[in-house]
């Protein structure tokens, strides 16, 4: 009995999971997300804790006047650069928190590499940390 093979290869589809991906999951294609982006934003990550949780909390929901937990795929929590004074201590640590569940539906919606997600959520993140604002970001995806 010869194996069962597919005739037809589809390189585009994901490859299936026999289970969602889980937070230790997420944290692990952030990680190796970290590891790929290009240096000169890189070297901006080494203070910032990347932190991964099923959702926002209801503080944060409340604060963005969200519809929903599922609108917010991540969020830095800090201060950015740009507000950073070089005589304060340490007493602010700066985060990135990730959404699984936020970023999974995003993930399951578009059909987009879930790496690539991450990868975009961390970027973006780390355009707040630097002090850009939310405008600043689209104009610069735009003109790329």
């Amino acid at each position: 009995m010869r194996p069962f093979r597919s005739r037809r290869v589809r390189p585009a589809m994901r490859p299936l999971l026999s289970r969602p991906p889980d937070l230790e999951d997420i944290e692990r294609i952030a990680r190796a997300q970290l590891a790929v982006i290009p240096e000169p934003f890189r070297r901006h990550f080494r203070d910032v804790v990347v932190h991964v949780e099923e959702f926002c909390d209801e503080e944060t929901e409340r604060e963005m006047e969200l519809e929903s937990p599922f609108d917010l795929l991540g969020l830095y929590r800090g201060v950015s650069l740009a507000h950073k004074s070089v005589t304060a201590g340490g007493e602010h640590i700066d985060m990135i928190f990730l959404y699984r569940r936020a970023i999974l539906d995003y993930w399951c919606e578009t059909g987009d590499d879930l790496g690539h997600i991450v990868r975009h959520v961390l970027i973006h993140e780390l355009g707040h940390h630097l002090g850009l604002s939310d405008d600043d970001m689209e104009r610069i995806e735009g003109e790329a």
